[in-house]
């Protein structure tokens, strides 16, 4: 996510600079081999292109809507799992005590008790990111996507999940790590802890109840977040859409030719090419907007911002039980401001 007010001017052309490239090499063509050889069959008559263009664009609108609604749905996802984190460690600092024990503890194993229930919260949180991060056959993953996830940090790999040590006991990291969904595995054994604690009189039972629903609020979140990460944007409307975008940058310079060699002097025709250029990039743009905005947790430029959702959701709650050993927010990265 851009953590500044906008992307500079210059930042966006870098961004696109290869296509605006390859769109002055296309538009120039048609206006030099019609200047050259005077082929006048080569300028496409502008009604027939402009309608072929609207249509593009209503087309373009709705794939930016729908992948806008995919990363939008994320974001609340997300907005949903910082609101449940902060009631479930409430619940557990208050609710864990003597009051109706079986065996009544001391104030230190109290405390230690809380702390683990909400470091394991923790390994969750951390857990579904580096899942989420997994890139699948329909995200980016060109050379330059691959090399930026490695300069923010968030590629993929099965060395991140030794992060959890630090929040589960030897015993439990096995556990998990033995199996596929690791962020499932470990609210399983979150919930079956917390009936432990009912068992032992530590957690009273309606209050167990209570903690228990936020677990269910928690496979809930957790499976609307895997159902963007694991259903694609419709592969039909995203091929269709990138193919009439396509067909319409190549049509567009013989339609500019049409319009600028109908004016008086000759060397307007030479204007259709910086015309055909920034008509194609304007489309193109929309087209790449919409595509790197339909899997919001691939670890791009616009993505939901889970990992540094997940460490100032572990700063807020570890403050909640008074603890000392916090780390730092993240902060964003390199010129473009992005904070992952």
């Amino acid at each position: 996510m851009q953590a500044g007010k906008r992307y500079t001017f210059f930042q966006t052309v870098n961004w696109s600079r290869k296509y605006i490239l390859i769109f002055i090499v296309l538009d120039s063509i048609p206006v030099l081999l019609y200047h050259t050889f005077q082929l006048e069959w080569m300028h496409i008559p502008w009604q027939p292109l402009s309608l072929i263009g609207i249509a593009v664009a209503f087309y373009l609108g709705f794939k930016n809507n729908s992948s806008y609604d995919r990363l939008w749905e994320a974001r609340k996802i997300w907005g949903g799992i910082v609101n449940a984190s902060r009631s479930f460690t409430v619940m557990a600092r208050d609710f864990i005590n003597n009051e109706e024990a079986k065996e009544k503890v001391s104030e230190g194993e109290l405390v230690q008790l809380k702390k683990e229930v909400v470091h394991r919260h923790i390994a969750w949180l951390y857990a579904l990111t580096f899942e989420l991060r997994k890139v699948k056959d329909w995200e980016h993953n060109a050379a330059q996507d691959v090399q930026f996830r490695k300069m923010l940090g968030v590629e993929y790999s099965e060395a991140k999940f030794q992060e959890l040590k630090a929040y589960l006991s030897d015993a439990e990291y096995q556990y998990i790590m033995s199996k596929g969904n690791r962020s499932s595995h470990i609210l399983s054994v979150q919930s079956r802890r917390l009936m432990e604690l009912r068992q032992a009189g530590t957690l009273e039972h309606f209050r167990h109840l209570e903690m228990q629903q936020l677990i269910t609020e928690f496979f809930a979140l957790q499976g609307k977040s895997e159902r963007i990460k694991n259903f694609p944007f419709p592969r039909q409307y995203s091929t269709v859409n990138y193919f009439f975008v396509v067909m319409f940058i190549i049509l567009l310079p013989f339609g500019m030719l049409d319009v600028f060699t109908g004016l008086d002097q000759d060397y307007w025709i030479w204007f259709s090419i910086p015309f055909s250029v920034i008509g194609s990039w304007v489309f193109w743009m929309m087209e790449m907007i919409g595509d790197y905005s339909e899997n919001p947790f691939e670890g791009s430029y616009n993505d939901v911002p889970i990992s540094s959702m997940a460490r100032g959701i572990e700063i807020d709650i570890r403050q909640m039980l008074d603890e000392k050993d916090i780390p730092e927010p993240m902060q964003p990265v390199g010129d473009l401001k992005i904070i992952m």
